[in-house]
């Protein structure tokens, strides 16, 4: 997935040279901070800093090597470009050999700075995403982040399960905003690999002018000037979204790499190994554009190894309520207040919309009612006093079930297709919630 890139820290005491080359990177689009003072930026500097910092070495009180050093104990991770003079070098070299990013020397171009940023940038990106997903996968490798109760749910997390280990290339299908990738990261945490990078690139967001330099990197002369995203993700898990978005020229070149399991930068000789998962997902029925002719064939079958079905929302319309109840606790807690109660409007609002977002929808909508902002919707709330979550939701589920039994006039089969859930299941509820189903009968 493109990531918008992080901030550059750029210090320099000299104003005039402070300014122009901020100017620079700023009119290359990127997101710069000056400082003129080693002090000013190290106060703004932590290890959960997304950005690179470039320094000049010489300075008064903190020159660039102090700089680097001291970045280098918050993080060493933290990537350190220095600007020297011609004889500043020998010192660039030796940081250079410590862990430093890069240095320029004076007078150098512009176009070398930008390219080296963005490189560095890029750098810095990937090990702060590989961070969290080692963080997660040390906490838990389980599937319970994938909400639902409805038979549909349960298999698909079933299937998670199995399909996590073993380690195929795996083909998701199902419509936008439905947890595509939700489901690629689950299969990411429960594969060997789970340690190792998980990088997600959107086919649909590539300009096609840049998609091959930045999938598969690029050389010059044998000197690499670039690293494709497909050997980012070497040893770990490559996440195609919206592969169905991907060009003709691309296809050609990604079916070689799923087939061979190697990748030959633009401009280079020779091919690189390369060891990855592949997992790709599509919002369109491939087969038809198969047909169609819209997407090569030999592609898709190399894809399909398992396919993976992640159901819309309105094809389980009984997990709504729990799945409502779990964003406005996350929006709840993010945003420090208590969760607002449930109204007949917000009630009549879930159970009757479509949900063409589907889960990306909810959880927004689920947002939005915390911050207060769907109050037309959600008028005449009717929560009792020190009602607790679990509790409201329960209610919800009454309600749901009461509203869908009197629209089927207590017809069990159509209550069932409706709810999406099995006949022992909804008789439990009924039984909890003491609800007759004799009073909903024509």
């Amino acid at each position: 997935m493109f990531t918008a890139l992080g901030t550059v820290f750029f210090v320099d005491d000299d104003a005039t040279l402070r300014e122009a080359n901020v100017q620079s990177l700023e009119l290359a689009g990127l997101d710069v901070v000056p400082f003129a003072s080693g002090r000013e930026l190290l106060e703004r500097i932590d290890a959960s800093f997304n950005g690179v910092v470039v320094s000049d070495i010489r300075m008064p009180e903190m020159d660039g090597l102090q700089i680097f050093e001291t970045i280098r104990a918050i993080d060493p991770a933290i990537p350190v470009m220095l600007i020297t003079g011609h004889g500043d070098v020998d010192m660039a070299v030796s940081a250079l050999k410590k862990g430093a990013h890069d240095f320029l020397t004076k007078p150098f171009a512009v176009d070398h700075l930008i390219a080296s940023v963005r490189r560095a940038l890029e750098h810095r990106q990937l090990e702060l995403d590989n961070r969290e997903l080692r963080r997660l996968a040390a906490a838990d490798s389980g599937s319970s982040a994938l909400l639902g109760e409805t038979p549909v749910m349960i298999r698909l997390r079933d299937t998670i399960a199995q399909v996590a280990a073993t380690d195929v290339d795996v083909l998701l299908e199902g419509e936008t905003g439905s947890g595509k990738e939700l489901v690629a990261r689950l299969l990411h945490r429960g594969s060997a690999r789970r340690s190792r990078p998980f990088v997600a690139i959107n086919c649909g967001a590539m300009p096609e002018t840049m998609a091959e330099s930045h999938l598969f990197g690029e050389e010059n002369g044998g000197r690499q000037i670039s690293i494709g995203r497909l050997e980012h993700a070497n040893s770990g898990t490559l996440f195609l979204d919206e592969v169905d978005s991907m060009a003709p020229s691309l296809q050609a070149r990604m079916l070689r790499v799923l087939e061979e399991r190697e990748v030959l930068p633009l401009g280079a000789r020779e091919a690189r190994p390369l060891n990855i998962r592949v997992i790709t997902a599509s919002k369109r029925d491939l087969e038809t554009m198969v047909a169609e002719g819209a997407f090569r064939g030999d592609l898709l079958y190399r894809m399909n190894m398992v396919r993976l079905l992640v159901p819309p929302l309105r094809e389980r319309r009984a997990d709504v309520p729990l799945l409502f109840a779990h964003f406005v606790e996350e929006a709840a807690g993010r945003m420090r207040k208590e969760p607002p109660p449930f109204s007949d409007a917000t009630r009549r609002y879930l159970l009757e919309h479509d949900w063409p977002g589907n889960v990306r929808e909810l959880r927004n909508f689920a947002f939005r009612s915390t911050l207060g902002l769907e109050e037309s919707r959600r008028e005449g709330a009717e929560a009792e006093p020190g009602e607790t979550l679990p509790q409201r939701v329960e209610r919800f589920e009454a309600s749901v079930i009461q509203s869908v039994l009197a629209d089927c006039r207590g017809d069990v089969q159509k209550a069932l297709l409706q709810l999406g859930i099995p006949r022992k299941t909804f008789y439990d509820k009924l039984n909890r919630h003491g609800i007759d189903i004799r009073a909903y009968r024509s």
